[in-house]
């Protein structure tokens, strides 16, 4: 008789957990993860679209070796920075992150902008080829770390109301961390025709 209590009040406490949103955070958490696991998809594959990137310029632009150079300590910094799905919850982590980002950003900007100094370069079909890859790679970070947001904000919403910011207290759910627009893109660029 004890032992069917004690089973009957195990199963309560379990309906109660599930009815508080225990499971709901849980899943909302792997949410959060899977979208992580997916910008890092997506940031490795521009990663890995550099070396290519990189040695084909080499061959028109030689001489533009600060640049070049700028292209392949910005990736290596890149690859010094582990985030973790367990690091979402850290702010300072996450900007350190995206600070890396915006760094390989800039360094391939300044790489694709060499094409207009090179006229064999813009017409080289390994260039185009790896230009075009690259260019949808952005457009696919963008749409990862959006989705990536999404999720967050979902599972943060989540955590923060009644009842289950109890159990988010109790089972020490923390709040996830944001993708942030970069540093001074709130001003939009000055253009001016001569």
């Amino acid at each position: 008789m004890k032992t069917k209590l004690l089973s009957f009040l195990g199963l309560l406490i379990l309906l109660n957990l599930n009815a508080c949103g225990y499971n709901s955070l849980v899943s909302a958490d792997e949410a959060v993860s899977g979208s992580w696991a997916q910008v890092e998809n997506v940031y490795q594959r521009r990663a890995d679209l550099i070396p290519n990137l990189v040695e084909t310029v080499k061959g028109y632009a030689s001489h533009e070796k600060e640049t070049l150079e700028g292209v392949i300590e910005a990736r290596s910094n890149l690859t010094k920075i582990n985030l973790t799905a367990e690091d979402l919850d850290n702010p300072e982590k996450m900007a350190r992150f995206q600070e890396a980002q915006n760094q390989i950003t800039s360094a391939l900007s300044k790489l694709m902008l060499l094409k207009e100094s090179y006229p064999d370069l813009k017409a080289n079909q390994n260039f185009l080829a790896l230009q075009s890859q690259l260019e949808g790679t952005e457009n696919r970070i963008a749409v990862e770390r959006q989705r990536f947001n999404e999720a967050s904000q979902y599972y943060n919403t989540l955590r923060r109301k009644f009842p289950t910011v109890l159990i988010a207290k109790m089972f020490d759910f923390k709040e996830k961390a944001y993708f942030k627009s970069d540093a001074g893109s709130e001003k939009a660029p000055t253009v001016k025709f001569n």
